[in-house]
């Protein structure tokens, strides 16, 4: 076998590692938007039955759940079940109530003791 062999049978393993890792990707994408798609009508849903607690939902809101949860169930049929987060613990309120990113809320929080020093060898 040849050095331009080896270069070749290299470069046909590189390509086929490149188009795994392609579809990976393409595949992530595509849940990680089935997700968002999930999420967006979760929180319509959950805009709307706050709406029908607080009594001011709009005339169709029945309609309008019932139209929501039939989509729910189709997205569950094709992409599996959805897991439901609670928003309390996705991340703390601020104490203005505003959202505090994760790495805003490191710096926020206090250490309870100082780090510790490396000890001397």
């Amino acid at each position: 076998m040849g050095f331009m062999d080896k270069v070749k049978a290299q470069a046909t393993v590189l390509a086929e590692k490149a188009q795994e890792g392609a579809k990976a990707g393409q595949a992530k994408l595509s849940d990680m938007q089935a997700k968002k798609h999930a999420d967006a009508l979760l929180l319509e849903l959950g805009g709307i039955v706050y709406s029908q607690q607080a009594g001011r939902a709009p005339q169709d809101a029945d309609a309008k759940v019932s139209d929501l949860i039939t989509q729910l169930q189709h997205h569950e049929a094709e992409h599996g079940p959805i897991a439901v987060t609670s928003a309390t613990l996705m991340a703390p309120a601020a104490p203005d109530g505003a959202r505090l990113s994760p790495r805003r809320r490191r710096r926020l929080t206090p250490r309870s003791s100082p780090r510790p020093r490396p000890r001397p060898r």
